[in-house]
């Protein structure tokens, strides 16, 4: 039997209380009626949480999907041992495709087409750019109003059409190798480093909440980066501490940094 309490107090220090309870519901619900229960779409820092609960539940697996082959963001199933079913991850793939004569879209540009009819960032999965035009995976349960009023990104009109998973991409990402040295392992100068602007500005943009930290709201300038830490810079992408390569003569470390275009 999970301790629920015991689970909660885990991630209140770390502000992740809140999701860790949706969660727990989740497990809770899949074990009392021996079938399952699918979350939210969820970065890998949700998913960590996702597995760690699912962890603490007896007879509960944890099985995910994001539609896409290599998803970032996948749903959850917490999954009682005794389902001898296949569950349902409700995930509908999407391909999107506009006049690139004239316009030019990023997933920024997408994403904020979604929020700004009024759909919070759970519902949607991956976003992929795709030669067409893009593909994305999004909440079966909210496709009809996804189809009804997605048909304008920016300035560009976009035709929307459903696409069965099969047809969806694997995303392929470019990534660019970074050496520098930093006076310190922390946030704001690996990540100076590694987007290629002075340290001051890389302070202002964490104080101003356009920085993540292995997918979390970044708390300061100060915070110690490790090996293997991603650090996310809103509309910049995503930079990972790929080694820490040791001290030069000068003291400061000298470190690689992978940068994913």
């Amino acid at each position: 039997m999970a301790d629920r309490d015991k689970i909660l107090r885990y991630f209140k220090a770390s502000g992740d209380e809140e999701l860790a309870a949706r969660l727990v519901d989740l497990a809770e619900h899949a074990r009392k009626t021996s079938k399952f229960r699918v979350s939210e779409f969820l970065d890998p820092h949700g998913r960590n949480i996702a597995e760690i609960v699912a962890a603490n539940f007896d007879g509960i697996r944890l099985e995910t999907d994001g539609g896409f082959a290599n998803a970032e963001r996948v749903r959850a199933a917490f999954v009682a041992e005794d389902f001898r079913g296949t569950p349902d991850f409700g995930i509908t793939g999407y391909a999107v495709s506009w006049d690139k004569r004239y316009y030019t879209i990023g997933h920024r540009d997408i994403l904020g087409a979604f929020m700004g009819m009024g759909c919070v960032r759970e519902i949607l999965g991956d976003i992929v750019l795709v030669p067409e035009g893009a593909q994305f995976v999004a909440d079966k349960a909210f496709s009809n109003y996804i189809e009804s009023n997605l048909t304008q990104i920016g300035a560009a009109n976009i035709s929307i059409q459903q696409i069965g998973i099969e047809q969806l991409r694997q995303r392929e990402e470019k990534v660019k190798l970074v050496t520098a040295t930093v006076a310190a392992l922390r946030l704001d100068a690996v990540a100076a480093a590694g987007y290629g602007i002075s340290r001051s500005r890389m302070a202002d943009e964490i104080k101003s909440q356009n920085v993540k930290l292995n997918w979390k709201e970044a708390k300061n300038g100060a915070q110690p980066v490790a090996e293997g830490d991603v650090i996310s810079f809103r509309g910049r992408g995503r930079v990972e501490l790929a080694e820490i390569r040791g001290l030069t003569k000068k003291g400061r470390c000298a470190i690689t940094l992978k940068r994913y275009i």
